[in-house]
């Protein structure tokens, strides 16, 4: 069985589609792969809470890692590495996990990490991208998985959706039609890295 390893902050709304789409097309039979964890590197992410109420929670194992507890962020790095290796990952998925990783990070989990990213790359890298794309005057913005690389948001690109930039449009009105579209791509970028 191979495992997959999310990281979240906050909602875990990707890695709640993610979970979903595992148990909906039974990917331990189909792919022979199983979310085994979901880490949070904070308490109070809703996400967990959404894991423990929503899912049969004894098959994936959750954990809280606090950054706020380590007094570099490479001290962090290396003990979430440490504790993401308890399990074994053949893939780790960010998933709005909002910290900047350290190289070391990066280069140990070369070729199986990726990230989500609201904007359809290499437009609009970092924060804000939504309004960023309203400003720009772009007639469409979107979102991109792709593999993470020590240079942030970069890295080959996995998956795109695009959504169209509509008159009017609030950076929070662009960011909820771009995330359904996340929630679709991201699982399906998950089971393509496991397709032969």
């Amino acid at each position: 069985m191979k495992n997959i390893v999310i990281l979240i902050s906050g909602t875990g709304s990707n890695m709640a589609a993610i979970v979903q789409a595992a148990e909906k097309d039974s990917w331990e039979k189909s792919l022979g792969v199983r979310v085994a964890a979901v880490i949070s590197n904070k308490q109070n992410a809703s996400g967990l809470s959404w894991l423990h109420a929503n899912t049969n929670s004894s098959k994936i194992h959750t954990e809280v890692l606090e950054h706020t507890q380590f007094a570099t962020r490479e001290a962090f790095d290396a003990a979430l590495m440490s504790r993401i290796d308890e399990h074994a990952p053949d893939l780790v998925v960010l998933a709005g996990f909002m910290r900047i990783l350290t190289p070391a990070f990066v280069t140990h989990y070369a070729g199986r990490l990726i990230n989500i990213h609201p904007s359809l790359l290499p437009a609009f890298a970092g924060l804000n991208t939504h309004q960023r794309a309203i400003d720009a005057g772009c007639k469409f913005a979107g979102a991109t998985v792709h593999q993470v690389t020590s240079e942030l948001d970069h890295g080959q690109i996995l998956a795109q959706a695009v959504v169209p930039v509509l008159q009017g449009d609030t950076a929070e009105a662009l960011a909820a039609r771009v995330l359904t579209q996340e929630h679709l791509i991201y699982p399906a970028a998950v089971a393509a890295f496991f397709k032969p």
